[in-house]
């Protein structure tokens, strides 16, 4: 780890040495602080060049100027920047003032905010500006690389699609995962909204909201920081504050358009017509069956398609926003309208999202004050298939015959039925795309009323009612010209149609009574309690239609025969009650402590209300006497914390004893038990244990913030087996534990600091994940079904994400087979053989950015990266099947398989109907590290003078890229994707899943 820090992360130190000329007018002098004390290493340069000089270790400077200058500049981190006018002199002495508005940053912390030098909880703070430029489709992919211990997966390329984040790693085997998001106050509905499986990929509901209306995002890890939200805490916190208007400010607009192309970051090779009918004819040949008998084509290049080339395309997306905010001393504002429009690199594939934000606050009396705030979004995401889908239009491009073809001579698409189309397991790629609708619309609303009052001084009472409502409608058909509408039979060849729709709603209302206040200049002490009320709905409901009259008629009313339907509704809440003290003693000893009691409708009776407190301590050392002297060293900030976080998302009514509708044997509808209750079902519950340092030096140059931190969850929910004589096979029960332990590190520097400006932050976590206990000792197995049982193993002892399958030893040079390791010594390959063959987790990820700035000239270099993950390519029991089956493309590295004794090789022999030599096994594990330059931007922003003079205020012009490079050995499209988009037990699987995109965009910043 030490040699990465020290490869990735530049300590400049530089000199500029003047010469005067005879034409200068030298002037010295020396730059002290407000206490005196002589400041070293001031840049001290002419107004509008970059001719310079620093002071010396006592403060002394000399600089030579030219005689028309007027003005000289002091700069220095951390304190207050210095335009001094000449006027003749010939010694200027400088005295320079502390800039506290680093330390004065206000952090929210949750139903409170604190100054950022008072918070000892673990809390990491993102400024949107740092991604502001990049073409971010969801808030939650602005996180990736860019704070520690928080771990973003973008689980493929398609606009609108999943996102993975997890904060400290997964405490949870079967409940979810996800962080809890906090948007203006209102805990906002993440992961997916279609309730459409499209091969383990999925939607993501924040891309409905707009990352360029966000203010500030903060990320609450440890228990002091989150434990205020007591049983949705355990994944972490993620608070999003959205833009507002400031007091006695003017009104300004802005306008801000982005165009760009997009292309992918790789594709597969995959064998030409000839080599794959040849390696065709040796399987066969290796089977001693007859190629010709088979009908499989002589060797030619007739037709040869490259179904990547004909499924994908440049796409383009584009972006327009208004934006206009301003206040008076009573009224401040700020609203926004935005359209996006993303098409993806997949034909027929796009989303689009207009947004509209309004955010108003109103200072009624000097006492009261109330506001609103609005955020309305419409989106159309245009789905194609994808990942393990048999006709999804990505692997079918990969899989797919070369020497058959999208189009007949006169430009028709081969459909099902036509002779020149390839039938199953092969379809029409390009067909697979056009012909379908996958239409997902969704409306959401996120809003919220305010109303604050001053009851006495410094005591103040809020009250809030927010709502968060989004509607899904998911409209889909499938003509006959496709795979399902067209080709399999249980639909009848005459199309098949699909219309759902979801509705949810979270109400909440929370009521705080705060207060603060101090005792001298020795005692501050704050604190708040409230109560919060949480109502959720959800209704849902689909249809499905077969037997179309044509394809002309795409909707459920021309359906001849309705097969299926659904509806359900179901509702759930929450109840809490919280609080929270801090106390400050000579800006030098802080204490925290809070705790909330919450009370969840999903939990048994004997668990409905649990308990969740926190505690943390923190010790300003820099501000001890015996560290007076130390002028180098800004702040020293020591911090320990401890606290129960709980998560209660495990779905609904599971602690209850369930009965469902079935058929009685007479065929008349009857009801039976479903499922055993259990009332003593509660909440997983982590206890985290934190410690942590804040350190800054050399005026602001260099900070560092460390954490280390050891979670521990219990009472996971799984099912614990019953005998089959009770009628069921399980019962869910809290059982399981797990553990998380890493350590995280941020080290942000100021490199050069004049007319020039470079600054940078490197972050790097590590997470270490043990399950240490499960219902019994038997293992969980989970992802797709293999020869051994399944892709991947819940053991105790075992990281989640834990490979299972044989061991490849290698190929045999005299017979061209697979050889496997005899686990069990028995002289046989069973499914017994199985074994641990690696694991997803990384060893350690984070990010690194350089950000630049020259006159009116900046740049930002980004890069990503993760090492120690391994990634299951499980489209290459496919890919490379060893001759399983012969109706599938293969990738180009069969060209380098065993084909004769003593071949050395790692790729078995082909032999068509040969299972034993592809069966899953370490041969398809491969190290997934990599290192990506996530994002370039380049930008030019019009001088201010010149502005002035056209009635501007800003105008900046922009170049970006992102995923512009990645370095990794993995030999898959993308080192970074995940078929089971969130799953928890199969992370780190590959089956076809589509690539992260590659977008080069420019952009216009405007400001009046």
């Amino acid at each position: 780890m030490n040699k990465v820090l020290l490869s990735l992360f530049p300590f400049t130190f530089y000199s500029i040495i003047l010469v005067a000329q005879s034409d200068e007018i030298v002037i010295s002098g020396k730059v002290t602080g407000e206490n005196g004390d002589p400041i070293p290493g001031v840049n001290i340069f002419i107004k509008n060049t970059s001719t310079g000089t620093i002071s010396e270790f006592d403060g002394s400077y000399s600089i030579g100027i030219p005689a028309e200058a007027e003005y000289i500049v002091f700069s220095y981190i951390g304190f207050l920047t210095v335009e001094e006018p000449v006027n003749g002199r010939n010694i200027i002495d400088i005295t320079m003032i502390e800039d506290t508005k680093q330390l004065e940053e206000i952090v929210v912390t949750g139903y409170s905010s604190q100054k950022k030098a008072d918070v000892i909880g673990s809390i990491s703070s993102l400024d949107p500006a740092a991604v502001k430029d990049m073409p971010i489709t969801g808030l939650d992919q602005a996180l990736q690389g860019q704070v520690s211990g928080v771990s973003v997966t973008q689980s493929s390329g398609t606009p609108g699609g999943g996102i993975m984040v997890r904060v400290r790693g997964n405490s949870s085997i079967s409940s979810s995962n996800r962080p809890l998001y906090i948007v203006d106050g209102i805990p906002v509905r993440d992961g997916g909204l279609s309730t459409r499986s499209f091969g383990g990929q999925s939607d993501n509901a924040l891309a409905t909201l707009n990352p360029n209306d966000i203010e500030s995002i903060e990320i609450l890890k440890d228990a002091s920081a989150k434990a205020i939200y007591g049983s949705r805490a355990a994944n972490g916190v993620v608070i999003i504050t959205t833009k507002r208007g400031k007091v006695g400010t003017p009104t300004t607009f802005e306008i801000d358009v982005q165009r760009g192309v997009i292309d992918p970051t790789n594709t597969i090779e995959v064998l030409t017509a000839s080599e794959l009918l040849e390696l065709q004819r040796e399987a066969m040949a290796n089977a001693e069956e007859d190629p010709d008998d088979a009908g499989i084509p002589g060797v030619t290049d007739g037709i040869d398609t490259d179904w990547q080339d004909e499924v994908m395309r440049q796409a383009i997306v584009q972006q327009y926003q208004l934006s206009a905010k301003g206040g008076s001393e009573k009224t401040q504002f700020y609203l926004s309208g935005a359209y996006r429009d993303e098409e993806g690199v997949m034909l027929n594939n796009d989303f689009k999202r207009a947004t509209l934000t309004a955010n108003i606050d109103h200072h009624a009396t000097s006492r009261l004050s109330f506001g609103i705030n609005l955020n309305g979004a419409r989106t159309k995401n245009n789905r194609i298939k994808g990942d393990n889908f048999l006709d999804g239009v990505y692997n079918a491009a990969l899989t797919s015959l070369p020497y058959y073809q999208p189009y007949d001579e006169n430009g028709n698409l081969y459909v099902p039925g036509d002779a020149g189309y390839a039938e199953f397991p092969n379809f029409n790629p390009v067909g697979q795309a056009l012909e379908p609708r996958f239409d997902t619309y969704a409306t959401r609303i996120l809003g919220g009323l305010y109303a604050r009052y001053e009851i006495i001084p410094n005591l103040y009472f809020t009250t809030k009612f927010n709502l968060d409502y989004v509607t899904t409608i998911e409209d889909q058909f499938e003509p006959s010209t496709t795979a399902i509408g067209g080709f399999l039979e249980s639909v009848g060849g005459q199309g098949y149609g699909i219309y759902s729709t979801t509705e949810l709603s979270t109400l909440l209302n929370n009521n705080v009574l705060s207060y603060n206040s101090s005792i001298g200049d020795m005692h501050e002490f704050g604190g708040l309690v409230g109560a919060e009320f949480i109502s959720r709905t959800s209704r849902s409901g689909s249809t499905i239609g077969i037997l179309f009259p044509s394809d002309d008629f795409t909707y459920l009313a021309s359906s001849g025969l309705i097969i299926d339907g659904s509806s359900f509704l179901v509702n759930s809440g929450l109840i809490s009650f919280f609080g929270e003290v801090n106390y400050k003693f000579k800006s030098r000893y802080l204490a925290k402590a809070s705790v909330r009691y919450d009370g969840s409708s999903r939990f048994g009776e004997d668990r409905k209300f649990g308990l969740f407190p926190a505690v943390s301590l923190g010790w300003r050392v820099s501000e001890e006497e015996f560290l007076s002297g130390a002028g180098w060293l800004d702040d020293l900030k020591l911090r320990a914390s401890y606290g129960l976080t709980g998560n209660e998302r495990i779905g609904n009514f599971q602690y209850l004893a369930t009965w469902g509708a079935t058929t009685a044997y007479n065929g008349i509808p009857a009801v039976a038990p479903a499922t055993l209750g259990n009332p003593s079902l509660g909440w997983e519950q982590t206890t985290e244990f934190d410690v942590g340092a804040d350190i800054a030096f050399l005026s602001g140059r260099i900070q560092i913030i460390y954490d280390y931190y050891y979670n521990v969850t219990n009472d996971l929910l799984l099912n614990e087996a019953l005998p089959f004589t009770t009628g069921f096979g399980s019962i869910l029960g809290n059982l399981g534990e797990v553990t998380n332990e890493g350590m995280e590190l941020t080290v942000s520097t100021v490199n050069i600091d004049n007319q020039l400006k470079w600054t940078s932050q490197f972050n790097i976590s590590t997470n270490s994940n043990i399950v240490q206990k499960l219902a019994t000792d038997e293992p969980q197995f989970s992802g797709y079904n293999t020869f051994t049982n399944s892709t991947h193993i819940v053991a105790p002892g075992k990281p989640l994400g834990t490979f299972w399958g044989l061991e490849f030893l290698g190929v045999d040079p005299g017979t061209g087979d697979a050889i496997y390791l005899d686990k069990n010594n028995d002289g046989r390959l069973t499914a017994d053989d199985g074994t641990f063959i690696g694991n997803a987790q990384p060893d350690y990820f984070g990010g690194f950015t350089n950000t630049f700035t020259y006159k009116g000239f900046d740049a930002s270099v980004f890069f990503q990266y993760s090492y120690g993950n391994q990634m299951i390519n499980f489209g290459n029991t496919t890919l490379l099947n060893s001759g399983e089956d012969i109706q599938n493309n293969q990738s180009r590295v069969a060209l380098e398989r065993w084909q004769k004794e003593g071949d050395i090789s790692s790729i078995p022999k082909y032999e068509f109907g040969n299972t034993f030599n592809n069966r899953f096994s370490s041969r398809f594990v491969e190290d997934a590290s990599y290192l990506r330059l996530k994002n370039v931007t380049i930008g030019y922003s019009l001088n201010p003078e010149i502005l002035s003079k056209i009635r501007l205020r800003r105008l900046r012009v922009y170049a970006s890229g992102t995923n512009v490079w990645t370095l990794t050995n993995y030999s898959g499209a993308d080192p970074e994707v995940n078929s089971l988009d969130g799953s928890t037990t199969a992370q780190g699987l590959d089956l076809y899943t589509f690539p992260q995109v590659r977008t080069i965009l420019v952009g216009l910043n405007l400001g009046f």
